[in-house]
Formats: C-alpha cells, sequence, structure tokens
C-alpha cells in the first residue's frame, strides 16, 4: 500500500487506476490517507474501535484540502482512541433526527400496498392526535411522554383512539428503528409495561335473523345506491371500505366471480358471485356509465364514501340499529350455521392462517368456494322471507 505525504499537489499528482481502488497512506499522520478510485479521489481516516477497523469517508479532494481533511481525520482519530465509533455515532444522530412526522412519511413510501382505512387511520394519528409532536425527534421522545400522550387523547377522544395512536406510533418507530441504527428502545413498549393499554371489549352485533325481515324491508326502500351497497355487504361479507371501493375491473359477470386485489390484510381475495350479485352487478353498470366505480361519488375519490345517513334512515324504519361490520358479522354468522368448512370460511372472509400449518397447505380457488356462497346466499333470502329467490334489483314503492 503505497505511502507518502499527503499535499495538495501530491495528491493531485496521483494517477488514477484503470479499475478498482488503491488506497495512499500519509506518512506524517497515521490513519490518514486518500482514496483514488477511476475518477475520484477522496480523504478517509482509519483506526481502531474496540478490536474492530473502522474507515470513516471524510470527503472528496475537490472539496477538501488535504491540510483541512488532515485535522478532520485528527479530531477522528481522537475519538476513536478514546473508544467511540464515529459510524455509530453518525447512525444515531442520523436517526434521532427524524421527526414524528418523517418518520410517518417513511413508513407510508415503504408501504404502498397499504389499504386506503389504513393509511387514513396512520395519517389522523399523525394530523390529530399526534399533531404537537409532528416536528419533535423520534428518538426524543421518552416513555413518560408516550403515557402522557395516552392519557389526553384518552380524555379528549376516548380509550379505542387512545389505543389506536399508540399502536400507530408503536409501528412507525419499530421500522425507523428496523432501517435507521441509533434509535433508543421504543418508548410505547411502556404501555405494556405499565398495563396502560385501555380494555377493548371486541364487538359482538349481529343482525339476529327474526330481525332480517325487517331490515331487507327497509333497505330495499333506499336509493340504489346505498341499498346496492348494503346488499352487496351482507352477501359478500367484505368489510365497508372494500365495498365503497369497488371497481368495474374487480368484477367479471361473466366468470361470475369478484377480485380485489388489495385487502386488509394484505392478501387478495376472489369470491365467486352468486345469481343474486350477477343480477345487482348488472343492474348497476346500467346505472353507472363509463365510472371506473362500481359505486361512483361525487367527491374527491371518485366513489361513494359516506353511509352514515343511510344506516341512520335504513335503522329508524326497521327499529334495527346496526353498523356496516354487523352485516360482515352477520354474514360470518350465516356461513357457520350453514356448516360450511372451517377453511372455506376462512377463505370466503379473506382470513389469514395465522400460524396454521395445515391451513396454509390448503389452496382453495373460487370455484371450490362456488356451492357455499350459493348456500349462503339462498340462505339469507330464506330468511328475509323471499322465497329463496327475489331479484336484487327490487325498487321502491312509488
Amino acid at each position: 500500500m503505497p505511502e507518502l505525504r499527503l499535499t495538495n499537489g501530491a495528491v493531485a499528482a496521483i494517477p488514477n487506476p484503470s479499475s478498482g481502488q488503491v488506497l495512499y497512506r500519509d506518512t506524517g499522520l497515521r490513519g490518514f490517507g486518500v482514496r483514488v478510485g477511476i475518477r475520484s479521489k477522496t480523504f478517509f481516516a482509519e483506526g481502531q474501535v474496540n478490536a474492530k477497523t473502522r474507515r470513516i469517508t471524510i470527503g472528496r479532494v475537490d472539496l477538501f484540502s488535504a491540510e483541512a481533511a488532515r485535522k478532520k481525520a485528527l479530531a477522528l482519530l481522537a475519538e476513536m482512541a478514546e473508544g467511540t465509533d464515529p459510524i455509530v455515532e453518525e447512525r444515531k444522530q442520523t436517526a434521532e433526527g427524524v421527526t414524528v412526522a418523517q418518520a410517518f412519511d417513511e413508513f407510508f413510501a415503504a408501504k404502498p400496498h397499504l389499504a386506503a382505512n389504513t393509511v387514513a387511520g396512520y395519517q389522523r394519528t399523525r394530523d390529530l392526535y399526534l399533531r404537537a409532536w409532528r416536528n419533535r425527534h423520534l428518538g426524543d421522545l421518552d416513555k413518560q411522554e408516550v403515557l402522557r400522550k395516552h392519557r389526553e387523547i384518552s380524555r379528549e377522544h376516548g380509550g379505542v383512539s387512545a389505543n389506536n395512536a399508540m399502536r400507530h406510533l408503536r409501528s412507525v418507530y419499530n421500522f425507523t428503528a428496523a432501517t435507521r441504527d441509533g434509535l433508543p428502545p421504543n418508548p410505547v413498549d411502556v404501555m405494556k409495561q405499565a398495563r396502560a393499554w385501555h380494555r377493548e371489549r371486541r364487538r359482538s352485533t349481529v343482525i339476529h335473523r327474526h330481525r332480517l325481515p325487517a331490515w331487507w324491508e327497509a333497505v330495499l326502500a333506499e336509493p340504489d345506491v346505498t341499498r346496492h351497497i348494503l346488499l352487496v355487504a351482507l352477501f359478500t361479507g367484505m368489510r365497508r371500505g372494500e365495498v365503497m371501493q369497488l371497481r368495474w375491473e374487480n368484477i367479471d359477470l361473466i366468470g361470475r366471480r369478484l377480485h380485489l386485489p388489495h385487502t386488509k390484510n394484505g392478501e387478495p381475495l376472489e369470491l365467486p358471485l352468486c345469481d343474486f350479485l350477477v343480477e345487482l352487478f348488472t343492474e348497476r353498470q346500467g346505472l353507472t356509465g363509463n365510472s371506473l366505480w362500481v359505486f361512483p361519488g361525487i367527491g374527491k375519490t371518485g366513489h361513494f364514501v359516506e353511509i352514515k345517513k343511510a344506516l341512520r334512515r335504513v335503522s329508524k324504519a326497521s327499529g334495527v340499529t346496526f353498523t356496516m361490520h354487523d352485516l360482515r358479522r352477520t354474514f360470518i354468522t350465516i356461513v357457520e350455521s350453514l356448516d360450511v368448512p372451517y377453511y372455506a370460511l376462512k377463505r370466503m372472509l379473506n382470513h389469514g392462517a395465522d400460524g396454521d400449518v395445515t391451513g396454509g397447505y390448503i389452496v382453495i380457488d373460487s370455484e371450490r368456494l362456488r356451492g357455499p356462497v350459493e348456500q349462503v346466499a339462498e340462505r339469507i333470502l330464506e330468511l328475509v322471507g323471499n322465497g329463496g329467490r327475489e331479484s336484487s334489483a327490487a325498487k321502491k314503492e312509488a
């Protein structure tokens, strides 16, 4: 390895190799050198920290004079002699310098396939619940602040919102820690250590079978778009966002199947369409014109978004108070009552294997589900008192 006194003139006279790199070491300061490549020359400092060799880049020779680089190298070598690892320190400063807002943005950029509802939830956490922390350095947050913020959100927005905000922060922090070295332990871990999470009771409400006829009658009195949204939710068990964001490219009326490439759990969903839904979607095609969306809306998203008013109207008319997710639970309850095979049921709901080794080996295509899907549709129509075959195209009575 060549050695010479590194001066501006000496460095300028070093020829660039035709391939690879050559390291030139300074004869005056041990550990100071210049790395010469095919097109570049870069000063560096090299020393030992805890029996590990560390080579730190100082900068290109067109940006640093030899003397300025020598002074920088002397400072770096002094740090290493005292046991400080400049690489670790630089990474730590870089990680700790990331703001909460930047961490959320990087999280979104790295996960482009997150469901729209998931992204909206994280954005709400960033822009509302953690608004005061947007410009805080992520690495500066501590456990006590997390506990105080959780209590504050609980008072103002409720325990579930507070829990969700902390879960979102925990995920973003873990992602940042995985992609950048130097962050302290996740401060949200204190929530478990302090047993500060609010207890959340999983909703278990469904529309009971004896109340389905009244609900059905009220739904059929709705305008076509909300009527169809509610019926699709009941006959497929799909989540609210999945129904609202259906595109015509997701519907194959000839093949009689529905395909969603992206869902909440990241797995695609493919379901056969029962006769009832084929009729319903055929009707919708005549109503939507050239829209990309099955349920077009007038907002910036292009699709229908707000259905709360319809839920209130149906609830008032039928006496059945319900949410969109209650329709998913009602669908699940009906499927289970028909003794549909366990793995077919999970596929119809697009539930993952969750560590189920056997389930991971079973591949159930949409044709395997066609029988159960028709069976469920027949049962729903039977329960609502329509003789099992009334068309989805029922209109409001004049």
